[in-house]
């Protein structure tokens, strides 16, 4: 098959290639947002829904039962 003539570049077609390679330079790569620093033994406030005869489980051994599911929690998430 025989190349095909180019047709003569025009003026439009120089500056279209010109505003995009400014545009390639100049326009910067969207980073992801840093994560924020984590402190040490933060607590978070969540509402959870957990079946009620594990919460009276642990409710059982008196006070402390919410750092006992977070024990628990933590423990299987292998933390």
């Amino acid at each position: 098959m025989a190349d095909q003539p180019r047709r003569p570049r025009t003026l439009n077609d120089a500056r279209s290639e010109a505003e995009a390679a400014f545009k390639r330079t100049t326009t910067k790569v969207a980073e992801a947002p840093p994560k924020p620093a984590r402190l040490p033994g933060v607590r978070e406030l969540v509402s959870l829904r957990i079946d009620q005869d594990v919460l009276e489980y642990f409710q059982e051994g008196g006070p402390g039962w919410q750092d006992r599911i977070n024990e628990a929690l933590r423990k299987v998430a292998g933390k």
